[in-house]
């Protein structure tokens, strides 16, 4: 797919558009305005900033500058202005700075050579092409020889003449992309033609979508058609004097484009595959249906129709089978509206327990439930606290007195109480002391199992860092409450892990943001400043990765020095959580060729893999196994 890349930020099909906000010469020549205008392009959530850059000595001749009354009305209306808006070399320099300082980058125009060195001496990462130099061609030379990506806008050009500046560009090797335009001020709707983004689209490049029209609906549906690139003017006020103010959307309504064209963008997705949300994977369980037992079954018995109904929930042979398991010899008892299963097809999963994964795999269980994982043979427990859990004693179970592995011990704590979150950096102090007394009781209950264990246990924590519809724009805060809390908690006798986080977490519905402790470089920086470890989940990351658009591999060799527990399950879209391994994105023989010969503890955290006896866990080890040794045989 045609890629270009501005800075870190990677453009092109698959990934969000990159959003401009042209300032231009909106700034009326005043540098604290030009100050204002960043500010709204980055509470936006802009991209980057983008300014127009003239040498106006080179770009007209001397009469018109000494007398524009000589040249036409539009020349007498337009020269003027940009005698009088052009900013200093000096304004430029605080401009760039107060760009970086608020993490936006700053792009400009060049219209001329001289503004092209001197764009280049402030670091741009690329340039812009105004439509009207589109057939510059000693400019776009020029510009080529910087060797840095180019954005041409394309308006009032013929498309022979795209066509030769195309070729002249791909001739000379330059990163570039399109955008499609018309150069009216403000553009009639019926004039704008935005199908013809697929016209540029032949040339293979990123194609993107650059508008003067009024309102943000035509760049949201450019952006819905696959826009690479947004590009729209800022104002503060449209009724100020100048050539683009008309032409401008005001602070309210750029900040809803951004956030429509956002939208937009997670909306489409890739396109690539169908997968299950974690809202979708609970409501197929509780809306969906299993073929069940009319009455009870007795060994021998040979499945006719009547004996067999569809009910909910979803926990058993779906619908679909039922072809399947007419005429089948039931070899076990099943009771009235117990739910058929695979064993009841012949299809029956066992693990080879001589050729697994040579890690210390186990799996997760619960107090009534860990008996019965026992006959796998795991190295390792992890036991999912709920916080009612916290108010009972474990068993008294002794794992390591005779049996044929010694069992290691893991836990998780508990992610919320009645309906409220766990959240270590919570910004309301109730919230935040709360969340870690909880922490605190699981790591109590954890010193009182480890005597049934082997080894140091492992606690693993959920950081927190959520909230409901809108992100939280103090970051650094959530760091320094989750700093105090891990600090204020006793965990000695334990190995504190805190666990990588989602981007969507799946809390009592609703659309939940995480807002901290997803990137692999935040993480390695929080984890080293605190002397601590943590637990790895492939499927957290993976959907972080596609959210921040981002490399799984490359963030996964990162942390891999910090992991002292793993949660393996796949992913796929951005909150595709916890799904089988294979039915997701990601590519497990290149995980295992990437984290090497990791030897700790893990589990596969498959959603619902517990049913039927584990057997979710059980096909996911196996699937583990076979993609270890691939990756194996490659090294």
């Amino acid at each position: 797919m045609p890629e270009i890349k501005i800075g870190e930020r990677v453009i092109g099909d698959g990934h969000p558009a990159y959003i401009i906000a042209e300032i231009g010469v909106n700034h009326n020549g005043f540098l604290d305005l030009a100050i204002k205008l960043i500010d709204v392009a980055v509470d936006a959530g802009a991209d980057a900033v983008k300014f127009q850059k003239r040498d106006l000595d080179k770009l007209y001749a001397k009469k018109y500058l000494d007398n524009a009354n000589a040249g036409e009305k539009t020349l007498r209306y337009l020269l003027p202005i940009l005698q009088q808006v052009e900013l200093s070399d000096g304004d430029y320099d605080e401009i760039v700075e107060y760009c970086q300082k608020k993490n936006i980058t700053f792009m400009a125009s060049a219209f001329d050579m001289q503004s092209a060195d001197f764009l280049d001496r402030l670091g741009v990462p690329a340039y812009k092409v105004a439509s009207a130099d589109l057939t510059n061609l000693p400019l776009l030379d020029h510009l080529a020889q910087k060797m840095k990506p180019l954005i041409l806008s394309t308006g009032m050009s013929r498309m022979e003449e795209v066509e030769f500046t195309v070729d002249f560009l791909k001739q000379r090797g330059v990163e570039f992309a399109l955008l499609h335009c018309n150069s009216t001020y403000p553009a009639a709707f019926e004039d704008i033609n935005l199908r013809f983004m697929d016209q540029l689209r032949r040339f293979d490049v990123p194609v993107g979508y650059s508008g003067h029209e009024r309102g943000i609906a035509v760049s949201t549906v450019a952006a819905a058609m696959g826009a690479s690139i947004i590009e729209r003017h800022i104002t503060l006020d449209r009724t100020m004097d100048g050539p683009d103010h008309a032409a401008s959307l005001e602070p309210q309504g750029f900040k809803k484009m951004v956030r429509d064209i956002r939208q937009v963008s997670m909306a489409l997705g890739t396109g690539e595959e169908k997968f299950f949300s974690r809202g979708e994977i609970l409501n197929r369980e509780v809306l969906g249906k299993s073929l069940v037992a009319a009455r009870r079954v007795e060994p021998g018995e040979v499945v006719s129709s009547s004996m067999v109904m569809v009910k909910g929930p979803a926990l058993g042979l779906s619908p679909q089978r039922y072809p399947e398991l007419l005429g089948k010899r039931i070899e076990r008892v099943i009771e009235e509206d117990e739910p058929f299963l695979d064993r009841d097809l012949g299809i029956q999963f066992m693990l080879d327990l001589e050729h697994v994964l040579p890690m210390d795999y186990g799996f997760t269980v619960r107090f009534r439930d860990d008996e019965e994982m026992l006959t796998y043979r795991p190295r390792m427990l992890e036991y999912h606290f709920t916080d009612q859990d916290l108010d009972e004693h474990y068993p008294g179970r002794d794992h390591s007195a005779g049996s044929e592995q010694p069992l290691q011990l893991v836990v998780h704590a508990p992610e919320f109480w009645d309906r409220t979150l766990v959240d270590l950096c919570a910004l309301e102090e109730r919230q935040r002391k709360a969340s870690r007394a909880l922490m605190q009781k699981s790591i109590d209950l954890t010193r009182e199992m480890a005597s049934y264990f082997v080894g140091k246990p492992k606690v693993v924590i959920h950081p927190g860092a959520m909230s409901l519809d809108h992100p939280i724009p103090n970051r650094i805060a959530l760091y320094d409450n989750l700093r105090r809390s891990v600090q204020e908690l006793d965990f000695d006798g334990v190995e504190l892990l805190l666990e990588n986080l989602p981007p969507h977490p799946w809390y009592f519905g609703g659309q939940w943001l995480t807002n901290a402790f997803m990137d692999a470089y935040e993480i390695r920086d929080f984890l080293d400043s605190m002397g601590l470890d943590m637990c790895y989940d492939t499927s957290h990351s993976k959907l972080y990765c596609n959210w921040a658009h981002v490399d799984f591999y490359e963030q996964a060799r990162v942390l891999l020095p910090y992991t002292r527990h793993l949660h393996l399950s796949d992913g796929a879209g951005l909150d595709g959580e916890g799904l089988q391994i294979g039915e997701g994105t990601i590519d497990w023989v290149h995980f295992f060729r990437v984290i090497g010969d990791y030897s700790g503890t893990m589990i596969p955290e498959i959603w619902r893999g517990h049913q039927r006896q584990g057997e979710g866990f059980l096909i996911a080890l196996q699937r583990l196994t076979d993609a270890y040794s691939k990756a194996k045989q490659l090294n």
